[in-house]
């Protein structure tokens, strides 16, 4: 076996740390260490992963912030009560939920804070180092789930870019897995540029537009001509709630449009909506209809239906992003990791938006990691 990382203890610090998709990342990390449940969806499991020198799943350990109160075994149990993880896995890693939720602080900006900017980062920053002081780790990554969040308006900074810039006043790698500005902001561009820190980002593509970064380039290789491609989604949890609002929707509609005009080479006509349906609970259904040109003009149509729980889809790519990441920061690699973009709508860095070529990327990066070789233009 390649030598990984320190025996030490790796951090995970999440932003939204009481969601559905942190919890069920907690539990399943748990579950999957102690033998429990095979690490299905696990890209880092598989053999492209071998020797890379990833931290272990027993290795890593959990803290966060959150505005939200709910404990996470009360969590875990309410998503037990949805059908998206079973009684066996609650019962059997209550002690580690418990031991995560305690390591989880107060998130801001909330209703009638008076701390400005710098307070609030400085604050951030100060929870994040405690945790990594407290539990001796190696090292940590900042990883943001929390709610989508409206896209930023001029020079003030969403709460997303005030998480993200305290992971960087920490020297914590950060990765971004919603459609919230985090990184993005340009106020931030240069603190990341310089700040010899791998990032990575954003907006986790855990269905519709998984499937669409797969059909739109079979559509483009096999000269079949694309007419319209029009999608919709019905969701409820914390995320339809979120995404109600137009905008905190509408970078979530750019990256999958994206996609599509990116692997397509044209922008079909068409587009996509997300409605909130409470009763969805947990779950969610992705509804897409193609109409393309086949042979002398005929005309003809494919429909998809995607149903799934999107925190049981996201959460083996949260755990996949943190090994990755650490692991990368761990060989000096710095910038934006543009070969993690197989997990992302709309990824960080130049990179292409096929799934098959993206999936290749990610396995080139894995050979570097086992070879520890120098990362492209890190200066290293």
């Amino acid at each position: 076996m390649h030598a990984s990382m320190s025996h030490r203890p790796v951090g995970v610090w999440l932003i939204g740390a009481r969601g559905s998709v942190a919890t069920t990342s907690v539990a399943g990390c748990a579950a999957i260490a102690t033998g429990l449940y095979p690490p299905t969806g696990l890209v880092t499991e598989t053999p492209v992963f071998a020797d890379a020198g990833l931290p272990a799943l027993s290795s890593l350990v959990f803290g966060g912030h959150d505005t939200a109160n709910c404990p996470l075994p009360k969590r875990a149990e309410m998503l037990m009560a949805e059908g998206v993880l079973t009684h066996d896995v609650v019962n059997a890693v209550e002690t580690e939920l418990a031991a995560a939720d305690g390591e989880i602080r107060p998130g801001g900006p909330v209703r009638g804070d008076t701390r400005d900017e710098e307070q609030l980062i400085r604050a951030f920053a100060a929870d994040i180092q405690d945790f990594m002081r407290r539990r001796e780790v190696a090292r940590a990554v900042v990883l943001n789930v929390a709610s989508a969040e409206p896209p930023a308006h001029g020079d003030t900074l969403p709460a997303s870019s005030l998480y993200a810039a305290a992971a960087l006043r920490v020297g914590c790698p950060y990765v971004n897995f919603t459609s919230s500005t985090g990184l993005h902001h340009p106020a931030l561009a240069l603190r990341a540029a310089a700040s010899g820190l791998p990032y990575a980002g954003r907006d986790g593509k855990t269905g519709q537009t998984l499937l669409r970064s797969v059909l739109g380039p079979m559509f483009a290789q096999r000269a079949l001509s694309v007419r319209a491609w029009s999608g919709s989604n019905l969701l409820g949890g914390g995320d339809g709630a979120s995404l109600a609002d137009p905008g905190a929707a509408s970078a979530k509609y750019a990256g999958k449009e994206r996609v599509l005009a990116d692997t397509l080479g044209t922008a079909p006509e068409g587009e996509v909506h997300i409605d909130n349906v409470p009763a969805l609970g947990e779950w969610k259904t992705a509804w897409d209809h193609v109409a393309f040109d086949g042979f002398l003009g005929a005309r003809m149509v494919l429909q998809t239906i995607w149903q799934g729980c999107d925190s049981a889809l996201a959460a083996p790519l949260v755990l996949d992003l943190v090994r990755i990441v650490a692991r990368a920061h761990e060989a000096g690699m710095s910038g934006p990791l543009r070969e993690v973009g197989f997990y992302f709508k709309d990824p960080v860095g130049d990179g292409p938006s096929g799934l098959p070529e993206q999936y290749a990327e990610l396995a080139g990066l894995a050979e570097r990691l086992r070879s520890r070789a120098p990362y492209p233009g890190d200066g290293r």
